[in-house]
Parts: structure tokens; sequence; C-alpha cells
């Protein structure tokens, strides 16, 4: 396969991401409606969402929370101006930008991100969820919603596959699409690690989990 930095895989698969995440990816449509679910047991008024695209979860959320606020992160222009032309009257900021470099501000009540962070290293998401703690009220909750796999050497194997290919192509620097997921116990301890507390699954269907 030829890898494709992320803005590029996206912008060219903004028609028909919507119906292919809802009916080709496994646990996608009934993990967005229960992360909404526990949204809306927060009664939030600010929420953080990371890598937003064009907004599959934020659809279920203004469906049961429709005066939210949302600030929401992504690095593909296409995605959000969709997701802007779903939700014209909705309380959204959206930034275009990288979540690992983009401030986020402060006292949101719960942040979520839905298959966005598969893509990245340990390293690089425990700095990112540091920062995302930092950015929660006391209190707060973040939902992540991800393809994660079973076990070390799944990772592992993912993870050098990626390397591998980058080193054949010779891509240098840059965020390239390949999926590189976390088995969910390290993706538990990482959280852990970055201050979140009593970390569980509360959803599994195919390789998408929620952790909360």
């Amino acid at each position: 396969m030829t890898l494709e930095k992320m803005d590029d895989f996206f912008t060219a698969r903004v028609e028909g991401y919507d119906e292919h995440m809802l009916r080709d990816v496994g646990g996608c449509r009934n993990g967005y409606a229960v992360m909404a679910r526990e949204i809306e047991k927060m009664s939030p008024s600010r929420i953080l969402d990371l890598g937003c695209g064009t907004g599959l979860e934020l659809d279920e959320i203004f469906a049961r929370c429709p005066d939210v606020y949302v600030k929401g992160v992504d690095m593909t222009a296409a995605m959000l101006e969709k997701l802007r032309g779903k939700h014209p009257e909705k309380k959204l900021e959206l930034i275009l930008g990288d979540y690992f470099e983009e401030p986020f501000g402060k006292d949101f009540d719960a942040a979520v991100s839905f298959q966005s962070l598969h893509h990245f290293t340990p390293e690089k998401k425990l700095g990112l969820y540091e920062k995302l703690f930092a950015a929660l009220r006391q209190g707060g909750v973040f939902l992540l919603g991800d393809y994660m796999c079973e076990t070390d050497e799944q990772q592992e194997w993912f993870r050098n596959e990626y390397e591998k290919l980058k080193n054949e192509q010779r891509t240098g620097d840059g965020i390239f699409h390949f999926d590189t997921p976390l088995a969910e116990k390290n993706e538990i301890s990482l959280l852990g690690k970055a201050g979140f507390k009593d970390v569980h699954r509360i959803f599994k269907e195919e390789n998408t989990v929620i952790l909360s």
C-alpha cells in the first residue's frame, strides 16, 4: 500500500465517509450512540472533540444535548466544512489544525474522541492526554472511542509494518494514514499516567472500544 498524508487521505474520502463508517466499520454505529448517552448523563455545557471530522459522534450528541457548546479540532478542512454544514445553528467552534499542537483552553466538562487516535505512538499520545487532562475541569470526563487491538504482539506488528512502509517509500517526516492501534490495556495505562482515574471500558464491539 502507498502511504498518504493524513489530511490528503481524508480530503479524498469526504464524500461517502459517513456512510462508510456507519456501514462498514464494526462498532461505530452503536458506539456513537453509546458515547452520546454517556455525555447526556453529564449534562455538560462545554465539550472538546479531538479529531471531530464530519461529526458522526456529534450528530448523536447534539440530538441529546442540543444546546451544548463544542470545540472541535481536526486537520482536514473538507471534513470540518461538512460538519459545519450539518449543524449550522449549533454552538460549534471548529479549529483546523493538529491537536498535538493546538491549545485547547480550559474548563471543559467533557472531552471525546472517536476513531481518530489509533495512528499515533504511545509517546505522542501521553503528551496529548496530559494536555487534555489539564483542559478538563475537576471531575471532567474523557470518553475515548477508538480502534484497539488485543495484545502487545499485535500492537508491535502494526507499528513495525508502518515503519517498514515509511522506510520503503522514503516518506520522511509527516503524519500518514496507517492504523497503529494500541492494546486496550496500554491505552488504559497511558490515560492513568496522564492523570485520569478509574479508567475502564464501557463498550466493545469488534475492534471498537470506548474507555471512560
